[in-house]
């Protein structure tokens, strides 16, 4: 393939429009989480991806997995803890059995600005691709994410 190949432009086409989708939805829902709740959408997807742990066996997660579920790096990831610890919205303690190892849980004012933010996150999200639906560019990519069933 060459850089003037109609497939390679197409798929550059549609990752730029992917690209693009996803940048107006994040700042739509960035600022709707800011301004209600003082919260950045990374730090909500932190709090989020937490809140779904448990207790028990295989129940907490490592540091690089709760990275790769916010999509940050391990160092931004510990940074972005040390935030939310600092707010009291997080706090972090050595594993039982391994010392090595550290949890991170949602304290309860977490969960409370969680389950305040959460219906604000929804309805952003909501506004947004209803307002991308209407540019036929992105229009397609609205309705493949609206028949995403992603598996619990």
């Amino acid at each position: 393939m060459t850089a003037t190949d109609p497939a390679l432009t197409a798929l550059s086409q549609g990752w730029c429009a992917l690209s693009l989708l996803h940048g107006r939805i994040e700042a739509h829902i960035e600022r709707a989480l800011q301004s209600g709740h003082g919260l950045s959408v990374r730090e909500y997807s932190l709090l989020d991806v937490l809140s779904r742990q448990h207790s028990g066996p295989g129940g907490h997660l490592q540091m690089k997995q709760v990275a790769d579920g916010v999509v940050l790096s391990q160092s931004a990831t510990t940074r972005l803890v040390t935030r939310l610890e600092d707010r009291g919205l997080l706090t972090r303690y050595l594993c039982d059995t391994d010392r090595r190892g550290i949890y991170t849980d949602v304290t309860e004012s977490g969960q409370e600005l969680l389950a305040a933010a959460r219906p604000t996150n929804d309805s952003a999200l909501r506004e947004a691709l209803d307002q991308a639906a209407r540019n036929p560019e992105l229009a397609p990519l609205v309705r493949a994410v609206e028949e995403l069933r992603v598996p619990a």
